[in-house]
């Protein structure tokens, strides 16, 4: 098939990978001209797909990013994996679902059809895309992506993905296209429930963590290990899942969907008053870390040299996005310390390098790397970790 995916972040630069690998021609439309010319030279900017992957791709004529939205028209499948942020106040923003609708309606004149892998709040398919895409018998689905960054069992091929489509000839279709390599596929009753399941995946994770995280709290008013008690309830071979305490949430997804769930329940006059709680505990992590720090460090950290380890918002990837590791740096900025970050990974990162972990004062270790040097870190004054793999050191 000849398939145009619009958007060439992590989730659609890995489906066009998937796709190109299963014999599909596959165009990578992003509108960022200077990912398109490095994808076209073989550079990947993801974890999981290596340079010598993609070059193979393109070089073979599989692959082929552009940033001329013209050449979508003609493609079978098209694919929408376009962001979908909050806004200042942390409301859904879908401009770019909604651009994305408006390119293929400006562009694309013979039927396709039209997946939405986005993710976003029940109704998204049907009203804020197939809606704004008239003209033209298209058909349309929604198979939400399922992507986790640095995930080595997991990947697109052996995660069971959903589709729920608007009509039976576009499941059809897209059972057809996802089937050629993805190993399991599931249907549901209607593009509505594929998207609610993975916004409610990712609430559900969401709730979990912030539980534990406020337990964490009070473990520790009480003087006892959070980490250990969460050990000892997962001896129980049922009814319990352990979660872990740490900084907050990041990525663009668990930060994020909640909300998405939020708005559309007020919508329909259901207060999610339990979501939004979630969120604030997790907001609130990165004020509750650098409490402990100054608390640790003696009741101050003015003019202290800290350096955070760790800036990614998951442990080996160098994905920043929505990093709690941003709000400690600020708010231990604004107890007056002199913060610097360190992480191989990352390099470059809000205008500023890393640097390396040595001479600080205190080291607060957000996100632990394979192959961070321990002994650096231990020679600081006071640690504080918050991931739970340092011994013999404050932390939740």
């Amino acid at each position: 098939m000849r398939v145009a995916i619009i958007g060439q972040g992590y989730v659609g630069l890995t489906i066009a990978v998937g796709a190109a690998n299963a014999g599909h021609s596959v165009i990578g439309f992003d509108v960022n001209e200077n990912l398109v010319s490095a994808l076209n030279l073989g550079k990947s900017h993801i974890e999981g797909i290596s340079n010598e992957q993609l070059a193979s791709l393109v070089s073979s004529g599989t692959y082929k990013a552009h940033s001329d939205a013209s050449v979508i028209d003609g493609s079978e499948v098209i694919i929408i994996a376009v962001p979908t942020p909050l806004d200042h106040d942390r409301n859904p923003d879908l401009s770019y679902v909604h651009a994305a609708a408006e390119l293929i309606a400006e562009n694309v004149k013979s039927p396709a059809l039209i997946i939405n892998e986005s993710t976003s709040y029940p109704g998204t398919l049907r009203k804020e895309i197939a809606a704004r895409i008239t003209g033209v018998e298209h058909l349309f689905a929604s198979s939400p992506e399922r992507v986790d960054p640095g995930n080595k069992v997991w990947g697109t091929k052996n995660t069971p993905r959903l589709i729920g489509g608007l009509t039976p000839p576009a499941i059809t279709k897209a059972f057809e296209f996802y089937g050629s390599f993805c190993d399991n596929l599931v249907e549901v009753s209607s593009p509505e429930v594929a998207e609610a399941a993975k916004i409610f995946e990712n609430t559900f994770r969401q709730v979990n963590i912030a539980l534990v995280n406020e337990f964490a709290q009070i473990s520790d008013a009480l003087g006892i290990s959070s980490r250990e008690v969460i050990e000892a309830a997962a001896t129980k071979p049922y009814g319990f899942m352990p979660f872990n305490p740490g900084p907050g949430v990041g990525g663009h997804c668990i930060p994020v969907d909640p909300s998405y769930l939020a708005h559309v329940a007020n919508e329909v006059g259901v207060p999610a008053t339990f979501i939004k709680r979630a969120n604030e505990v997790n907001l609130a992590m990165p004020a509750y870390i650098v409490k402990r720090v100054v608390a640790g460090a003696g009741g101050s950290v003015k003019g202290m040299k800290i350096v955070v380890v760790g800036v990614s918002y998951k442990s080996n990837v160098a994905d920043t996005r929505e990093t709690p590791a941003a709000a400690v740096i600020d708010l231990l900025r604004q107890e007056g310390a002199n913060v610097t970050w360190h992480d191989e990974l990352v390099g470059a990162w809000r205008g500023e390098s890393s640097s390396p972990i040595t001479s600080a004062d205190i080291a607060v270790v957000v996100t632990k790397h394979n192959g961070v040097d321990l002994a650096a870190i231990n020679a600081c004054n006071y640690v504080f970790d918050c991931t739970g793999h340092l011994t013999g050191v404050d932390g939740i």
